[in-house]
């Protein structure tokens, strides 16, 4: 993989780890999407639905198709926020708390299987570059805005 980019590496890796995913998700006939949502709910206080989407990194239209979905199956279920009430909480019920655990439990074993193969000083390293890469994009230090707003 050294003849690749950057980019390219980080790409196909998370198609894969979406791939892996999808197929222990497809086997409870849901999504990886819905396993993410699951895991990024507060399980005891609800979350409110406008802090789901920049949690997941997902954009307001997917993340509305998957909430839909998710209460159609009866995983959660949306209540009136009391501090703010123009504002929605999204519970988990029972159910989707069951499958919260599971999706929990498929996170933790792939980390486990990484880590039990890789060295953790190579793990360290990986997080650093990984934040260096963050730190990049987030502060515009890749690509000045001036150049793009002048194209």
């Amino acid at each position: 993989m050294k003849d690749k980019t950057i980019d390219y590496c980080l790409r196909a890796t998370w198609q894969a780890v979406m791939k892996m995913y999808n197929e222990q998700a497809a086997q409870f006939d849901t999504t990886m999407a819905t396993g993410f949502a699951l895991l990024s709910i507060d399980p005891e206080e609800g979350t409110p639905s406008t802090a789901l989407g920049p949690r997941m990194g997902m954009e307001a239209t997917s993340l509305s198709r998957t909430l839909k979905a998710m209460e159609e199956r009866g995983l959660i279920e949306r209540k009136p926020n009391p501090s703010d009430g123009r504002g929605v909480l999204i519970h988990l019920t029972e159910f989707g708390l069951e499958k919260r655990d599971y999706s929990k439990d498929r996170v933790i074993r792939f980390n486990e299987a990484v880590r039990a193969d890789i060295s953790e000083e190579k793990i360290n390293h990986f997080y650093e570059v990984i934040e260096t890469i963050n730190d990049l994009i987030q502060n515009k230090k890749i690509y000045n805005p001036i150049e793009t707003t002048l194209k």
